[in-house]
């Protein structure tokens, strides 16, 4: 889909004035969406288009009995922060966030708003549900994974690159989960005989010197751990990556598809379709506390068969027969 298409399915949300909500026709109900992506980002695009259509299928159309305020923050910390106070002030029904950054601010923003959650690891460790299974909160939603997925990671790392011996981790060190795979990853290093170089990923430049002074020594490659940071930068650590002849694993597809090497993660857009069933049963009455956290229920391994031949890698067929994807 077009770039205007998308646009104008969603109505053009972020342009309306914070005076518009007393101006919507009677029945009209309010969701405001909160996304850790620019604008322009066709990833984040096509995610959010699932959750639309999720909607229009469970019989809310925007701009007939639902109105979507959408804003985008690029990863930016003081725009997050305006955003979630900014749709707060909207007076939504309910808000969907993308994201542990995002979550966090909107929980700062308003405790009384229903929010629907996704894209977030550690919910509980973060402080923004109360447990899993009862959330006894405003929040509710949906996990990327648990921490073990970063042991993983390095196994997958190891088995299409064996001679790595040294790996830099990009993480967030500003976010529990930041830390908390960080850690995962650090428990399985030893038994597969790999050093760890853990590398913050605040902005560019903090990744381009961390990247470059990890590569200065062989044997190297990298895991890309979930996060808003990780994917804002994605373009610019997949050219790191390949300009140091580093093998990479991510942790999300939309790097593979970039020209990243290879991923293992949740099935991201089903993610979004069912984020909208939580957002219908919510509208229709039931309550964020009441609702579970859901864990993902779909994986997907992913390589990309050119950016393998480019850094001299030939893929073992074990790993070929396990992908789901593999991109020529």
């Amino acid at each position: 889909m077009k770039r205007r298409e998308f646009i104008t399915l969603l109505g053009g949300a972020a342009a309306w004035p914070l005076a518009a909500h007393a101006q919507q026709p009677s029945g009209m109900r309010r969701i405001g969406v909160l996304l850790n992506f620019a604008a322009d980002d066709l990833e984040a695009q096509a995610q959010n288009l699932a959750f639309v259509q999720g909607l229009q299928q469970l019989g809310w159309t925007d701009g007939r009995n639902v109105r979507i305020d959408t804003r985008w923050t690029a990863g930016d910390a003081a725009r997050t922060r305006k955003y979630a106070a900014e749709l707060v002030e909207l007076e939504p029904d309910i808000v969907l966030a993308e994201g542990t950054t995002v979550l966090g601010s909107l929980l700062e923003a308003t405790r009384r708003v229903p929010i629907v959650f996704l894209q977030v690891t550690d919910p509980v460790g973060g402080g923004f549900v109360a447990s899993m299974a009862r959330p006894d909160g405003n929040a509710t939603g949906f996990t990327q994974f648990e921490y073990s997925m970063g042991g993983k990671w390095l196994e997958l790392l190891k088995e299409i690159a064996p001679r790595v011996t040294r790996a830099a981790v990009l993480r967030n060190p500003a976010i529990t989960s930041g830390v908390g795979q960080f850690g995962a990853i650090q428990s399985v290093a030893p038994s597969l005989g790999v050093e760890l170089s853990p590398i913050d990923v605040r902005d560019a430049g903090e990744i381009e010197r961390g990247v470059a002074a990890f590569a200065g020594v062989s044997n190297g490659g990298l895991i890309v751990t979930a996060g808003g940071l990780t994917r804002v930068h994605r373009e610019l650590i997949i050219t790191l990556a390949a300009g140091h002849k580093l093998p990479a694993v991510y942790a999300h597809r939309l790097f593979v598809t970039a020209g990243g090497l290879m991923s293992y993660s949740p099935d991201i857009i089903d993610q979004y379709r069912r984020a909208a069933d939580y957002v219908d049963r919510i509208l229709k009455g039931e309550k964020p506390a009441d609702l579970p956290v859901q864990a993902p229920t779909k994986f997907e391994l992913v390589i990309n068969l050119k950016t393998a031949k480019a850094l001299g890698l030939t893929v073992p067929p074990t790993l070929l027969a396990r992908a789901d994807a593999v991109i020529e």
